[in-house]
């Protein structure tokens, strides 16, 4: 069973809320670098082993530049986010980019950067060509459609829009052959915030597969394979967090049956979590600001779902504390709430907490992945402040809160008198 604390205690919150309005987002440096540690010693018998942090999930460049010093590079999926890895000094085979539906300036920033491009589509290798050269290495994504169960959050792989087909895979790396390019890699990713530790395995067992299958026909040599992210985080209680020595001895074990035994090679395992890593480590706070009692208990808060929209996206859980009254009987049944102008903004439904009064401090947990970077401004609401916990005990913002100047700053206001109706 996992545990659920914030590193903070209550009397520290409030102090904090002194110095920053609530909401915020809180981070743990010490708990994210702690972890970064051990996925890479996880995987420490593989000496070309490398994890890309998935930006998308925390795109923050002071958490960047921290995982930058623990060996990350980044995975990209747009241009800002190449922008801030270029930012953190990340360049070259530290990033690789993995987009879809890929606008012809993105391939061009990320080959600017030196990039590993890694390809959604077989149509894309002509259109890389053409609007930015082909690089000297290259990855073909792979969708394994029926063969590869997926899960609730990316859906089965044969109805997702990522990655070529197996008959596409082959074709794809012939004309990439054929165009001279003489360094490969293998990608796929088909499930997200997945607890099985065997569904990691499985899937290296398939590439492992694949690479001898690719090798022996086509007479190429792949650097590299990329088993994705997708590794999930106990959101609630009960569960338990993917162990991963066992994904990764598990991985060694096919490694040595699949790679080296048959002659094909060193051969670098790739990964590029997201969730997993920053996940577990980041909070929302926020306070109470009203209660309601109709049909049934609401309990208001000061954030939102566009603060964190996953609740009411997916029905995802979050694990909720009354800072102050973790340890009171959870004995107040409500719906915690947010004032978006949507009936799904809703951080929970019929959750048991210690009855909450107007004021309190509420703590959402396991807000660090896909929390704050998921945001928006329906409803004209602002997006909050990101804080981190140093290692030394400071905190320190690393992002400050939207204002309502950020939210006018694209409007012509100027142009008003002017126009004529």
């Amino acid at each position: 069973m996992s545990q659920k604390k914030c590193p903070l205690s209550h009397e520290q919150l409030e102090e904090l809320t002194t110095r920053y309005s609530t909401p915020f987002y809180l981070y743990d440096e010490a708990a994210i670098r702690a972890n970064a540690r051990a996925l890479k010693e996880a995987f420490a018998w593989n000496p070309g082993f490398k994890e890309y942090f998935a930006v998308k999930a925390t795109p923050n460049p002071y958490l960047m530049k921290i995982l930058k010093a623990e060996g990350f590079g980044a995975d990209c999926s747009s241009l800002p986010e190449l922008l801030l890895s270029e930012a953190v000094d990340l360049s070259g085979e530290d990033i690789i980019f993995t987009s879809n539906d890929t606008p012809a300036d993105e391939y061009v920033k990320a080959m600017e950067l030196g990039a590993i491009i890694n390809l959604d589509d077989i149509t894309h290798i002509k259109f890389l060509e053409q609007c930015a050269g082909l690089p000297e290495r290259i990855c073909l994504r792979y969708n394994p459609g029926p063969l590869k169960a997926g899960n609730t959050i990316i859906g089965h792989p044969e109805e997702a829009k990522y990655g070529f087909t197996r008959d596409q895979l082959f074709e794809g790396y012939r004309l990439l052959r054929d165009k001279g390019i003489k360094r490969f890699g293998l990608h796929t990713m088909v499930a997200s915030n997945e607890l099985d530790a065997t569904y990691f395995i499985e899937t290296a067992h398939l590439l492992f597969d694949l690479v001898g299958e690719l090798s022996a026909q086509l007479g190429i040599h792949f650097d590299f394979v990329n088993i994705g992210g997708g590794i999930g985080i106990p959101y609630r209680p009960e569960q338990e967090p993917v162990d991963l020595t066992v994904v990764g001895e598990g991985i060694r074990k096919l490694y040595e049956e699949k790679i080296e035994k048959t002659g094909l090679g060193l051969l670098d395992v790739r990964m590029e979590c997201g969730r997993m890593v920053t996940g577990p480590y980041g909070w929302l706070v926020s306070r109470v600001l009203h209660k309601k009692n109709t049909y049934k208990q609401y309990v208001g808060l000061d954030s939102c779902m566009a603060n964190l929209m996953r609740p009411g996206m997916y029905g995802a859980y979050h694990h909720i504390t009354v800072s102050g009254k973790e340890s009171r009987p959870h004995d107040f049944v409500c719906d915690v709430t947010g004032s978006l102008c949507e009936n799904n903004d809703k951080f929970a439904i019929d959750r048991a907490l210690p009855e909450p009064e107007i004021g309190d401090l509420v703590v959402i947990h396991d807000a660090g992945a896909h929390g704050h970077a998921m945001g928006f401004n329906y409803n004209g609401k602002l997006r909050s402040a990101e804080l981190l916990l140093r290692a030394d005990g400071d905190v320190v913002q690393i992002r400050r809160a939207e204002t309502i100047s950020d939210y006018f700053a694209t409007l012509n206001f100027a142009g008003l008198k002017n126009f004529k109706v």
